[in-house]
């Protein structure tokens, strides 16, 4: 015999539902028929007529050409998920502790807030298609050549003298070159975490201040508060940011595959080669991420 739902967990279920609809419809009217096609074309060779375009069967050629004959794409598919090794660590912390401070009181938190995510809302639409065509850039070079000069000059500076301070504490080269590398490309770990900083602000926000109290009263430190309390209770949320994160870089515009594929589908007109290397591309992704979240899944905090 069933037992019949909490009507509070079918109202929630029903919410649920509702909550990720617009998501499914948005899937199944847009990407489904260029999901599909995208398959038919990875095992055809795609030739122009004039009526349109004329599929002719090659079954897995395209696939074999990707791995054992084309001399680009294995060094590429390699050097993107160096980049996300790379630039994970440093997006998630970035994110973690720039939320933690903007979720102080302080005068102007609201304006820090959203400066933050400014560069989130300029690098999407128009102004993406400017930067990736090197318009604006290029612009604003011509325009502020001199104090793009003086930037470039104290940034290395900068640079040379973090080198000699890490140098001089005898900590290992790969490190210190990750370390250098990171501050000298600031700006752009900014642009990427505005995201991810809003979900560490969200999650922040929602612990219970009775949590930090009673951790006050039993005498824990801040160092004990911040591994009892505040990393469990946003563990959840750095699962999520981890899996935006890993997607969210291999799926960026100066991401060497996705430059690869566009090269390949419009400056070579070879559509067939192209979505055999996007649906080999797709499928390392999805285990990337199925081993990511297996990793982090054991070690989240889910409040009951």
């Amino acid at each position: 015999m069933k037992r019949a739902l909490d009507p509070s967990v079918r109202r929630r279920a029903i919410w649920g539902y509702a909550f990720i609809s617009p998501f499914i419809v948005g899937i199944t009217v847009f990407f489904a028929i260029p999901f599909v096609q995208s398959i038919i074309f990875s095992v055809n060779e795609l030739q122009v007529t004039q009526d349109g375009y004329e599929l002719i069967p090659i079954g897995l050629a395209n696939y074999h050409r990707a791995f054992f004959i084309h001399p680009q794409y294995n060094r590429v598919l390699l050097d993107s998920v160096l980049q996300m090794l790379t630039e994970l660590p440093l997006i998630v912390i970035f994110s973690f502790l720039a939320a933690s401070l903007l979720n102080q009181s302080f005068r102007g938190r609201t304006v820090a807030r959203a400066i933050f995510f400014v560069p989130v809302i300029l690098t999407s639409g128009v102004l993406l298609q400017l930067q990736t065509q090197d318009l604006l850039m290029n612009a604003l070079l011509s325009a502020q050549a001199g104090m793009s000069a003086d930037a470039a000059r104290e940034g290395i500076m900068i640079g040379r003298d973090l080198a000699m301070l890490l140098d001089a504490s005898r900590l290992d080269p790969r490190f210190v070159n990750y370390v250098i590398s990171a501050v000298t490309d600031i700006n752009q770990t900014v642009n990427r975490t505005g995201v991810q900083i809003l979900i560490f602000l969200a999650g922040l926000q929602s612990i219970s201040p009775s949590l930090y109290e009673a951790a006050t009263i039993d005498g824990a430190t801040g160092w004990e508060v911040f591994w009892k309390v505040t990393f469990p209770m946003i563990s959840p949320l750095v699962l999520v940011n981890v899996i935006y994160s890993v997607v969210d870089i291999f799926v960026r515009y100066d991401n060497p595959m996705m430059i690869l594929v566009r090269d390949v589908a419009f400056a070579q007109n070879n559509y067939g080669l192209s979505a055999a290397f996007s649906w080999v591309y797709f499928l390392a992704v999805l285990i990337i991420l199925g081993i990511i979240a297996s990793a982090f899944s054991r070690r989240v905090f889910y409040q009951t």
